[in-house]
């Protein structure tokens, strides 16, 4: 990065590690930061020399302005997609709505603006294997198409629906876009772009926080992480720079676990 019409799109750029990214990002590019929250949006904008841009990313609409915009401003370098919602935030339809229809509408805008050295990385979980698991061919076949109208009716008929439960919903999403960012690959790589998915373990964020206020799974994960500590913010950050950046150039279609061995040592019984 560094070309002067270079632009990088951070979601929630507003708190938690989508603040951290766009601060990380700041003077390096066009920065465009995209977040629910206007007044919150601005003022991170305000500090980062960054373009503040109000929008919720399951409105297809604003959606569309918004890869308006960025053609409009300059060159499509990264989006860093770090808006999401956690389990405590809301219901089980909104959560898949949020996570993963959300996702998948701003990949279906940008698509058009895919040029060579695009990058795009898209917030992921570990809950994607903690909660879904191995997955289930039925529930993957109806989050595999995550724009479709039908999407909640076909999820409701399913046993073991992940709209039985907000922490269920919010696995499956992440799952989701694990799978959705896979497919995604092979139609960008030929162009010169590559795009990846990061799930981060537990990070010290506010999110997390509502997150640890309301149950014991924190906690918990914090016992069965070989470093035993949250992780931070600019932690992901450094992570999400070097996936943007050309020392990343040879990964694409992957998911990139940064979550200090906490999945190492679910999987191994610490």
């Amino acid at each position: 990065m560094g070309d002067p019409d270079d632009v990088i799109i951070v979601t929630g750029a507003a708190s938690g590690m989508g603040r951290a990214c766009a601060h990380r990002f700041a003077g390096r590019a066009r920065l465009v930061l995209v977040d629910l929250d206007p007044v919150a949006v601005e003022a991170v904008a305000t500090a980062t020399g960054g373009h503040p841009f109000a929008a919720d990313v399951t409105d297809a609409e604003r959606v569309a302005e918004l890869a308006a915009f960025v053609a409009s401003t300059g060159r499509f370098r990264a989006l860093v997609h770090a808006a999401g919602i956690s389990p405590v935030m809301a219901e089980p339809a909104r959560i898949l709505e949020v996570d993963l229809r959300g996702t998948a509408l701003l990949l279906d805008a940008f698509d058009r603006l895919v040029v060579p050295g695009s990058v795009a990385v898209c917030f992921a979980s570990i809950a994607a294997t903690m909660i879904a698991g191995a997955g289930d061919p039925a529930i993957d076949a109806v989050l595999d198409d995550p724009l479709a109208d039908d999407l909640v009716e076909r999820l409701r008929v399913l046993e073991r629906s992940p709209l039985d439960d907000p922490a269920l919903a919010y696995g499956w999403a992440k799952r989701a876009v694990v799978r959705l960012v896979r497919r995604t690959a092979p139609t960008w790589g030929p162009r010169g772009a590559r795009i990846v998915s990061l799930s981060p373990g537990v990070i010290d964020t506010p999110m997390a926080a509502r997150e640890e206020a309301v149950g014991p799974m924190i906690a918990q994960l914090m016992e069965t992480t070989p470093l035993h500590r949250e992780g931070t913010a600019d932690e992901i950050a450094a992570v999400v720079d070097f996936l943007c950046s050309t020392d990343a150039s040879y990964i694409t279609g992957v998911d990139i676990v940064v979550d200090g061995g906490t999945t190492a040592g679910l999987a191994t019984g610490i």
